[in-house]
């Protein structure tokens, strides 16, 4: 091999220089090299012969390496032949031993008895076939392990070049890149064989593992020479852009027409350079995933697949280094950070599609867009750079102020900083929202992957910190509004929050509360993890519905403490609390149907099947799914139920005592019945007693709970009057009967304004006052007839012996 004539060669004169060929058969990089070193006439004769020896010391560099190389080649295609002629012979030998045993097979055949060839079909044949199987399976892996063994050299003898670049004086940086891309080429053959191997012929292991140590060994080189070569590439096309001009008042200029990307001014070679350098990483990603993918099959591979793109993170990296200068000056006002990572985010994320995503796709890295990770890059590095630097700082001060005891600035400083944290991950969400990105992971990883929050997946403690600063904070303002009575006046609904419900009566402390509550709420929503919110939620919201539920109780003790609630005000006090709890449950159950809060409970069922805790097989389906706002809401509707059948006891009670004299009267019921004789006087106190309480009742207490309340109510008075007068013993005459009927239909009278029948709710009374006002021949059939006669004079609500005795006490003229 010669090398062709140069255009200046050297001849017989050392001083005569040749004229030179013609402009028009000179190359582009010819004419760029001449022009930069002959830039004037007198050049030509004072630089010429200069130049002429710099071109010979570099041609014959040139010419040893391309010496070395041919006799490298040389003998790779030697060691090549001598493994083939050895193969070769190797399958000669075969053949001529499968020839003989093909001719003895023949002779013996035709020589032999029956007997015989049946021994040669059971025994020989078998054995024959299974010889040859095995030495079609190891010239098979001959084959293959030669194959392997050409392909690895050929990527070792590329790195080895890529790592030899430095010795030459003036390296081409194209054939470096071609060098590059021939060995990411050459990978990916390699690759395509050993996982055709690992579905083949999964017992060729020690060829697979020897091939990936060499492989690996390989990569460990070629990838960070190429990702510096990008850094060099990226370096001298000016990126990244200038941060200098920037300051705390240009931070919040909107807009990004006036924001050049250095990457778009790029053109002619260096462009195209870029573009292999960008090409040549993202093959070398694919590269990378593919065999991840091979080397983790059957395990759990997307945690490891799953990987930011490199050449992304080659932009986003030198960008965060030079805004650590302007970071370090903003320790104090971390608005200005978060400020300055918008905006760069902001103005860049068109660019780098319109530029980037088509190269991406060029190098089938299948599941990237360019807009999600230049965004998901840099709040990556904004969540790494507030989990190194700022938020240690912060806990370091409420380190020291719970140590000291005296309350500072830390935990307004580190409640700001979340608000600025939850701010930049609305304002980043509306950027991806409104940027047309494609979300093309999981929701919940997504979420991860766009919020400056996920510093808390990493830091749960730093989580619990923030929870109990957020319920100190929130209860601290929650006592001020219990105990202002202000908070508990129902004359003040004008503030209510149920608004086209029911008339809760609710008294402000429950929109106060709500108000609290959503607002803590809301603050967890952009935690990028379900199980980061619902961790979030029991360490804040369930402590302050608790909070919630003990000043409940302690103000219905309290009233009970004071007069056992047989004081108007009392009951007032009770019915109020009874009010808060009912308008804030009412609330917390719509809350309890909210996607947010039913995927926290189906969270936490997943958690508790993973770890094995308890039953879970044996909860009911609407056990499961539920979170812990709805065991808050349960506990919630037990205290109500618990009081409201208080106030019914305490009303009955004193009931009893209004009408004591009352019940003992028993001579009243067998007394001659005067005309137009009404109401006894005797239980006209306890009818007014109970109407009275009633009232209040109604006045106060909301009407859900009131309907509870006067429903139990008659449902104890059906039991008091019916032991208390018919199964006592007492006879009655006819005008003992009328005085009953009239104190009843009074008594029924007070339940009216409620209900349309009120002796529906006295079933038992009902009953007894219909046997009483019955003939005395009716009576006597009734006593004969048993249940049959019960059933068809429709008394069901009391037993056989029940009547028996009351129709005992019936007396008759």
């Amino acid at each position: 091999m010669t090398r062709p004539a140069s255009p200046m060669t050297r001849t017989e004169h050392p001083t005569r220089i040749l004229p030179l060929p013609p402009i028009s058969s000179l190359s582009r990089t010819t004419l760029a090299c001449l022009n930069a070193k002959l830039t004037a006439d007198e050049d030509l004769h004072h630089l010429a012969p200069v130049l002429v020896s710099e071109l010979r010391t570099e041609c014959d560099s040139l010419d040893r390496s391309l010496s070395d190389l041919s006799h490298h080649f040389n003998q790779l295609l030697a060691d090549y032949s001598s493994h083939s002629n050895q193969i070769g012979s190797n399958f000669e030998a075969i053949r001529c031993k499968l020839s003989d045993l093909r001719s003895s097979t023949v002779s013996s055949a035709s020589s032999s008895s029956d007997g015989g060839s049946g021994r040669l079909l059971g025994e020989e044949l078998p054995a024959l076939a299974k010889e040859v199987a095995r030495v079609e399976a190891v010239r098979t892996y001959a084959e293959t392990a030669l194959k392997l063994d050409t392909l690895v050299g050929d990527i070792e003898d590329a790195v080895s070049v890529t790592l030899n670049r430095t010795l030459r004086r003036h390296p081409s940086s194209n054939k470096l890149e071609d060098t590059r891309v021939s060995a990411i080429r050459t990978l990916k053959l390699t690759e395509a064989i050993l996982s055709s191997i690992a579905k083949s012929n999964p017992q060729w292991t020690r060829l697979v593992l020897a091939v990936d140590h060499r492989v690996d060994r390989a990569l460990a080189v070629l990838r960070p020479q190429a990702v510096a070569d990008h850094r060099s590439l990226l370096a001298s096309l000016g990126w990244p852009p200038s941060l200098s001009s920037l300051n705390s008042s240009s931070l919040n200029v909107k807009g990004s027409g006036e924001v050049q990307n250095p990457l778009f001014t790029v053109e002619g070679d260096l462009k195209h350079q870029y573009c292999k350098s960008f090409l040549a990483l993202c093959s070398l990603q694919e590269l990378q995933r593919q065999r991840k993918s091979r080397q983790l099959e059957g395990h759990n591979r997307e945690v490891a697949l799953r990987q930011p793109l490199w050449a992304i993170e080659e932009l986003v990296n030198p960008i965060f280094i030079d805004s650590q200068h302007h970071f370090s000056k903003w320790i104090d006002k971390p608005e200005f950070i978060f400020a300055l990572v918008y905006k760069i985010t902001r103005d860049y994320v068109d660019s780098m599609d319109d530029l980037l995503q088509p190269l991406v796709d060029e190098a089938l890295l299948s599941g990237y867009s360019c807009r999600e990770e230049w965004v998901s890059a840099m709040v990556t590095s904004l969540s790494t750079y507030l989990a190194k630097e700022i938020l240690p700082m912060y806990v370091a001060q409420l380190e020291e102020e719970s140590i000291s005891g005296i309350r500072s600035q830390a935990r307004i400083s580190w409640l700001h900083l979340i608000d600025l944290m939850i701010s930049f991950d609305k304002r980043i969400q509306s950027l991806v929202a409104h940027s047309g990105i494609l979300v093309s992971l999981p929701e919940d990883e997504n979420q991860h992957k766009i919020s400056s929050l996920s510093v808390f997946c990493d830091r749960p403690d730093w989580l619990d910190l923030w929870a109990e600063i957020e319920l100190s904070d929130t209860i601290d303002k929650l006592k001020q509004e219990m105990e202002d009575e202000r908070s508990w006046s129902t004359k003040s609904l004008g503030a209510a929050l149920l608004s086209g419900q029911e008339d809760s009566k609710s008294p402000p402390i429950s929109s106060v509360i709500l108000r609290l509550l959503s607002y803590v709420v809301d603050r967890c929503r952009s935690l990028p993890s379900i199980s980061l919110k619902s961790r979030f939620v029991r360490l804040t919201c369930v402590p302050i519905i608790q909070k919630f539920l003990d000043c409940l109780l302690l103000r219905c003790l309290e009233a009970e403490g004071l007069t056992a609630l047989t004081d108007d005000d009392a009951l007032v006090k009770v019915a109020i609390s009874l009010n808060a709890a009912r308008g804030f449950v009412s609330i917390l159950k719509e809350w309890c149907e909210d996607v947010f809060f039913l995927e926290m409970g189906l969270d936490q069922d997943d958690q508790l099947e993973t770890s094995g805790i308890g039953d879970f097989s044996g909860r009911s389906m609407e056990a499961k799914g539920e979170n812990d706002i709805v065991k808050e809401v349960d506990k919630l509707e037990r205290f109500r139920v618990e009081w409201i059948e208080k106030l019914s006891t305490v009303i009955l009670r004193g009931f009893d005592a209004s009408c004591r004299d009352y019940m003992k009267n028993r001579k009243q019921w067998q007394e001659k019945g005067e005309e137009g004789w009404g109401v006894s006087r005797l239980f006209l106190g306890a009818l007014e007693y109970l109407q009275g309480k009633l009232s209040v009742l109604e006045e106060n207490l909301n009407a859900m709970d009131f309907v509870r309340v006067w429903r139990s109510l008659a449902s104890g008075l059906d039991q008091f009057i019916c032991g208390g007068i018919f199964l006592s013993n007492v006879k009655f005459n006819d005008g003992g009967v009328k005085k009953l009927s009239n104190d009843l239909e009074v008594l029924f009278g007070v339940f009216c304004t409620w209900c349309l029948r009120p002796e529906g709710f006295f079933p038992r009374t009902s009953e007894g006052l219909k046997l009483l006002k019955m003939e005395k021949k009716l009576l006597q059939n009734g006593l004969a007839g048993g249940e049959r006669w019960l059933k068809d004079n429709r008394i069901s609500h009391l037993k056989a012996g029940e009547v028996e005795k009351i129709v005992k006490n019936r007396v008759f003229g």
